[in-house]
């Protein structure tokens, strides 16, 4: 029997108890659904689940295990390193299960395993409500959530996973089971930033928070004003109210209305601030910052939809990421930061961003795996480009950019924003005792290790006997 013959076979098999669309790589839509945020990933599933429900979630995880094909789940499709997919394995797409439905009496939201962040951040607008959700709007709820949640609104609610409730998990063994404080409380724990290591999960429910107001600024400056800008930026979130959040980045300026045209095109050094209050209060406490004279400004009260929808980038375009946990930010450091980001690649999609956590992120410290969530600053190298012929240098620079800050990090990082950089940087990016409890987590639930795709926790018996 052909290759191609056992893969139809396989997949006619799998077709009579599944109520979504299986794909083989004959199939017309199988280019198309294998492909991820970064295009440098080219990885060839055997076949892609296009689950409807989580039986189908449950029929797909079993038959992959009797036929011994390695198991990738899809959400987003924003992991850098492509870790939904898997090479000539079966990939569990859970896009179909995107729904997602609003309480506003108790202000929760049930979201479906495979929605993605504008579809929670409209859904909830109309009620004034909202979570922290990605910078972009196309994450997956699942991989951020799982991951940790990193976004604009960590500072005064904490991170995405602070927020989750209860979980709907499909564990390595087919069972359906609900995860929460009171449910597994283990395992709830490690959902809440340990990632995708521990079940599928094909329903959140999550906290909302209150938010009547929302205002973001964002203001561009020529590349050669950074360190003036730097040291302005770094005074303000030193002293900011955690209802101010954001981020310092060098950029590429982009064709906008509000960019000037001899910037647009050129590097450019941004600031983005983001404001749980109106505009007037935004422009009050930002006004040191517009006293620097920025070339380009928006600035204005906006739906918080809107807004993150603001710097969505486009698919498809080659990805490297890397970033870093800061102790401290001093002069040199932020000289550091700033020679990094005057050598990225321009005219590029690249982008190198300083991030201010502290606020809830610090406050909210122990009610999951991640570790040093007391870390006051952010680095993220976020290289993006068209060419494969800047592949080396585009990584290259990111791994420059993250060495140079190295004197001041902590060696942990939030591993949403990095591949794979070696068990070390697991471990230390959980803590040592945080990751010793994940593994026992892992060994009880997931003991023959068939979620391992994301940053991989090993259960604690292989661990211990390796």
């Amino acid at each position: 029997m052909s290759e191609g013959t056992a893969e139809r076979t396989q997949a006619d098999e799998l077709r009579r108890d599944f109520h979504g669309d299986v794909l083989d790589s004959g199939h017309e839509r199988y280019e198309v659904a294998r492909a991820v945020f970064n295009g440098a990933i080219d990885i060839r599933p055997r076949l892609i689940a296009q689950c409807a429900d989580a039986a189908d979630v449950r029929t797909a995880l079993r038959f992959a295990r009797q036929e011994g094909l390695e198991v990738g789940v899809r959400c987003g499709g924003h992991s850098v390193n492509g870790a939904c997919l898997v090479e000539d394995g079966l990939v569990i797409d859970l896009r179909k299960m995107h729904s997602v439905v609003v309480d506003p009496d108790s202000t929760t939201v049930v979201v479906g395993g495979g929605a993605i962040w504008s579809e929670v951040d409209r859904a909830t607008q109309p009620y004034g409500l909202a979570m922290t959700g990605g910078r972009v709007s196309t994450t997956g709820v699942g991989g951020l959530t799982l991951g940790g949640g990193s976004g604009w609104l960590e500072r005064k609610f904490g991170l995405a996973c602070d927020h989750l409730l209860s979980a709907e998990v499909v564990t390595a063994d087919g069972q359906q089971i609900t995860a929460s404080e009171r449910e597994h409380p283990d395992l709830f724990w490690a959902l809440r930033g340990g990632g995708g290591n521990f079940g599928i999960v094909t329903s959140f429910m999550f906290r909302l928070n209150p938010l009547p107001a929302y205002s973001v600024a964002l203001m561009l400056w020529p590349a050669e004003r950074g360190r003036t800008v730097a040291h302005a930026y770094r005074a303000f979130f030193n002293a900011a109210a955690n209802e101010f959040g954001g981020g310092m980045l060098y950029l590429t300026a982009p064709p906008e209305p509000f960019v000037p045209d001899d910037l647009v095109g050129q590097l450019a050094c941004g600031v983005l601030v983001t404001c749980v209050a109106p505009e007037t209060v935004l422009r009050q406490h930002i006004q040191p910052l517009l006293d620097l004279e920025p070339e380009a400004r928006m600035i204005g009260d906006m739906p918080y939809a809107d807004a993150q929808c603001m710097i969505d980038d486009p698919p498809g375009m080659r990805n490297y990421w890397t970033g870093e946990y800061l102790s401290e930010l001093p002069d040199e450091a932020l000289e550091k930061f700033c020679a990094a980001g005057e050598q990225m690649i321009t005219p590029s999609l690249t982008q190198y961003l300083l991030v201010p956590w502290g606020g809830a992120v610090a406050r909210n410290a122990g009610s999951g795996p991640i570790g040093t969530r007391d870390a006051p600053w952010v680095t993220h190298p976020f290289g993006m480009w068209a060419d494969p012929a800047d592949d080396e240098r585009g990584r290259a620079w990111a791994r420059a950019a993250n060495e140079a800050m190295r004197p001041w990090a902590t060696g942990a990082t939030y591993l949403n924003f990095v591949g794979d950089e070696g068990r070390e940087r697991i471990v230390a990016s959980f803590g040592r005792e945080n990751y010793e409890r994940l593994t026992r987590v892992k060994a009880e639930y997931d003991p023959e290790n068939v979620f391992h795709r994301w940053h991989n926790v090993r259960p604690e018996k292989p661990l211990l006997s390796s």
